[in-house]
């Protein structure tokens, strides 16, 4: 039994079942994440054997956030 059943779950309750799709929606999100977490991993490791990069060899972060919001904009839906 995991950590996470025994603080959350009473040994006495059953657990509720997933529809399929809810089922697939999770493990699709764990992918991603577990996708995120090895991209910060690899980044984490590169600094750790080779020290930070330069700045003139980094995005300021001014310049990343205005991309990332042009890009949450470009996937909203049009208001009529």
């Amino acid at each position: 039994m995991s950590w996470c059943h025994e603080q959350l779950l009473p040994a006495d309750r059953a657990r509720q079942q997933l529809e399929p799709a809810a089922a697939d929606a999770v493990r699709a999100y764990a992918a991603r994440t577990r996708e995120s977490a090895d991209r910060l991993a690899a980044v984490l490791e590169e600094i750790a054997a080779n020290g930070l990069p330069s700045a003139e060899d980094c995005s300021p972060w001014e310049e990343l956030r205005e991309a990332h919001l042009a890009r949450l904009v470009a996937r909203r839906p049009a208001v009529a």
